[in-house]
């Protein structure tokens, strides 16, 4: 039982999907064929020869499962469908039996043509229309009363349900198209965000490494207990950033996937990670006071995510711009907004050591956080303080985004 079991497992699905289409293709084509000997059903079909009416037989009886059975290739293989469904009605119109419900089996090969067909899709419409008028010119030489008039009312017919499929071919074609483009949208949506969370951990882990470097070099000669500390906030901070790097590198690899995707925001930090912010730019010799105000809330991963980073990069500017100068964090929980309020009193910019800092005056973080704040319907202001300084203040909606 085991085996048989691991057996069927092996089976690869696209030849599931295949036994799943032919079975129902095969019920389709077992209906019309016992539906043709209904005698009620008779007088529906498609009829054009018009032939004095020869007595059914065996041949009759074969014609008609000609006309049905291959129905059951109409979406695997819609052209030899097509063409056997169609020689096979032609010889039951030329050999004059009765109409039966079975020559609807035509019209079906036809729309499943014109739905189904992969290629020669000008090549088979084409050997159509020669067999159609070669079969009209033989039900002439046999006699059959009909005009030319009517051989092209009956040829309007066919060609319509071949339309009917190609019609729905197209539907389907550019309903597919646009899932792809909307999930290649979402996939370069994610890795924009993606894109974004990458310049935030870097520029604020390097930033802070860089920053307790340099302190270690100078700590060194006479301070060494403090060097060890700025070399172990390196240690950590490089540690805290390689972790980051990999998780967001593990949803860029789940981007490509065909199963579900993770986000960004799967991995969103909570707000009281803040304090690990505030405790790493510490290390790194910058003073911060971190005030909470307001009982605290629980907003969705989205806003938390951005809570953090609109923190992090503010931390990232004041250690870049205005190193050793007092930094305020203030958050401030409100029954429908997060306020982030992050000041910093100092009076300008080290010129040599926003030189040697990584992404020193490039402007990218702060443009980037304002899309995504605004993408949250959120707000983010930054000024120049008149005392001297900066200040960044953020409000973000507790139910995050609202489309």
């Amino acid at each position: 039982m085991t085996t048989a079991r691991s057996l069927w497992g092996r089976i690869p699905l696209r030849w599931w999907r295949r036994a799943s289409v032919l079975i129902q293709d095969a019920v389709l084509a077992a209906a019309l064929f016992f539906l043709a000997f209904i005698p009620t059903l008779s007088v529906i079909g498609a009829q054009i020869g018009d032939l004095p009416e020869r007595r059914a037989g065996l041949v009759a009886t074969a014609l008609v499962l000609a006309q049905t059975a291959p129905l059951t290739l109409r979406r695997t293989r819609p052209a030899v469908c097509l063409g056997l469904i169609a020689a096979a009605f032609a010889a039951h119109q030329a050999l004059g039996y009765a109409t039966t419900f079975a020559s609807l089996g035509l019209y079906a090969a036809l729309y499943s043509a014109g739905a189904h067909l992969p290629r020669h899709r000008r090549t088979l419409p084409a050997a159509a229309c020669v067999g159609y008028i070669l079969l009209a010119v033989v039900l002439h030489r046999l006699g059959s009363p009909q005009t030319a008039v009517d051989y092209l009312a009956f040829s309007f017919a066919l060609c319509g349900f071949w339309l009917l499929g190609h019609g729905v071919r197209v539907h389907r074609a550019r309903e597919a198209e646009q899932r792809r483009l909307t999930a290649e949208a979402a996939i370069a949506a994610e890795r924009a965000r993606i894109a974004r969370e990458l310049h935030d951990v870097v520029t604020h882990h390097v930033t802070a490494m860089v920053i307790q470097s340099d302190a270690a070099q100078f700590l060194i000669p006479s301070a060494p207990e403090q060097a060890g500390q700025a070399l172990s906030g390196i240690s950590d901070a490089g540690r805290t950033a390689l972790t980051e790097l990999r998780s967001l590198l593990g949803v860029l690899e789940a981007t490509g996937n065909h199963g579900p995707a993770r986000t960004v925001t799967d991995r969103a930090p909570a707000l009281g990670q803040l304090t690990d912010l505030v405790e790493q730019a510490r290390r790194s010799g910058q003073p911060v006071r971190f005030t909470e105000q307001g009982p605290p809330a629980t907003p969705p991963p989205d806003v938390r995510l951005v809570a953090y980073r609109v923190v992090q990069e503010a931390l990232t500017n004041a250690m870049k711009h205005a190193p050793g100068h007092p930094t305020s964090i203030t958050v401030h929980h409100q029954p429908e907004r997060l306020v982030l309020t992050i000041t910093n009193e100092g009076t300008g910019t080290s010129p040599t050591l926003s030189a040697r800092l990584p992404g020193a005056g490039g402007g990218r973080g702060l443009i980037g956080l304002k899309e995504r704040v605004r993408a949250l319907h959120g707000d983010l202001r930054t000024a120049t303080r008149p005392a001297g300084g900066f200040e960044v203040r953020a409000t973000l909606p507790v139910q995050g985004r609202q489309d």
